[in-house]
């Protein structure tokens, strides 16, 4: 471990005693907004500064059984040790490597995630569909909650779009990283000649802003259309405009809800994914203005990039972003979307760790 980090873990150690300080404070327990962040924070801190103590302790543990190495007695005992204290110390480097990265402030929010058909016709739907349930599959993996906003389905099946919000522990710190065009490769249902066909889909994962600080949105600028929701609902919601569409005027940003059976929640839930798809056009926005901002080896989160390629005859799953290649795309399909996301998560902790050293 460098010099760099060791000083960062000790600077760590001394945050969690200003934490515990504060949590202390009859002001702060009054001020439930703060509290929480407090109290979010010191589980945090606390598990860094455990490993980091854990650490320490394997290194003397080490030192120890080098030095025990010139006793013939105790020699076999010391090798054994001297391989379990490496194996320890190496973990706990990489685990406290990650765990002293900037977290990014929208990680532990919700998510949206939009999932839009791109070329390929009714084959891009399917395979829209496709990905609307692999999301759904590992959502569920993960004890999260889902709720599917607004949709629009295809003749044949799947969606043209599809709106899913996902509530849970960290949801867009785990999602954030799908952002961007998904490409598959099969031979399609109606293919007769058994030709394999190139389609492609767009999806895009935005954080659900807080209500106090999500964006400000003028009544002035809003157009509210309220319409019949389609599809499976029952009679009283084919049947009453309850489904409703808001038009962002300046920016021409839609969006619309129709899972509700109550016109206000659906009004709810249509603003909220409003105000969300304007926080992140602010955001890409503010990253191509800023000429300092480098484009990483994980990319923009631009739902133009090319992320990511599903070839079904092959069962291969590519990630171009990684040059990350499964051959277990059945189980990807399923919602085992666990080490394509650990894998995405240790190139961007790799980034930043050699910006923060580079910085320093």
């Amino acid at each position: 471990m460098t010099p760099f980090l060791r000083t960062q873990l000790e600077r760590q150690t001394v945050r969690l005693a200003e934490i515990d300080a504060a949590l202390a404070d009859p002001q702060v327990a009054a001020d439930l907004k703060r509290l929480r962040e407090l109290n979010r924070d010191q589980a945090r801190t606390s598990a860094l500064v455990e490993r980091w103590q854990a650490l320490q302790q394997r290194e003397r543990d080490l030192a120890d059984a080098q030095a025990m190495l010139d006793d013939p007695e105790l020699a076999e005992m010391a090798r054994e040790e001297i391989a379990s204290a490496e194996a320890d110390l190496a973990r706990l480097d990489a685990e406290l490597q990650t765990a002293l990265l900037p977290r990014d402030a929208d990680d532990d929010r919700n998510a949206f995630l939009e999932i839009r058909a791109g070329t390929g016709g009714d084959e891009s739907a399917l395979f829209a569909g496709d990905l609307a349930r692999m999301y759904l599959r590992f959502a569920e993996r993960q004890g999260w909650k889902t709720e599917i906003l607004s949709s629009n389905e295809s003749d044949l099946g799947g969606y043209k779009e599809v709106v899913i919000r996902i509530e849970g522990d960290a949801v867009y710190e785990a999602l954030k990283f799908e952002s961007g065009g998904h490409r598959v490769q099969r031979v399609p249902a109606t293919e007769a000649q058994g030709r394999i066909h190139t389609s492609a889909c767009t999806v895009a994962v935005l954080p659900e802003p807080d209500e106090a600080e999500e964006v400000q949105l003028n009544p002035a600028e809003l157009r509210i259309d309220t319409f019949r929701a389609s599809g499976a609902g029952g009679q009283h919601i084919n049947k009453t405009d309850s489904a409703v569409r808001v038009t962002h005027l300046p920016t021409g940003l839609v969006a619309e809800c129709q899972d509700d059976r109550s016109q206000h929640r659906n009004k709810a839930k249509a603003m909220a994914v409003l105000a969300a798809r304007l926080r992140d056009k602010d955001r890409i926005e503010r990253q191509a203005r800023d000429a300092a901002t480098r484009k990483g080896l994980i990319g923009s989160g631009d739902r133009s990039d090319r992320i990511r390629t599903y070839n079904f005859p092959q069962g291969r799953l590519t990630d171009h972003r990684i040059n990350l290649t499964l051959y277990k795309l059945g189980a990807v399909m399923e919602g085992d979307l666990d080490e394509v996301i650990a894998a995405l998560k240790a190139a961007r902790a790799a980034e930043l760790l050699a910006e923060l050293e580079a910085a320093a």
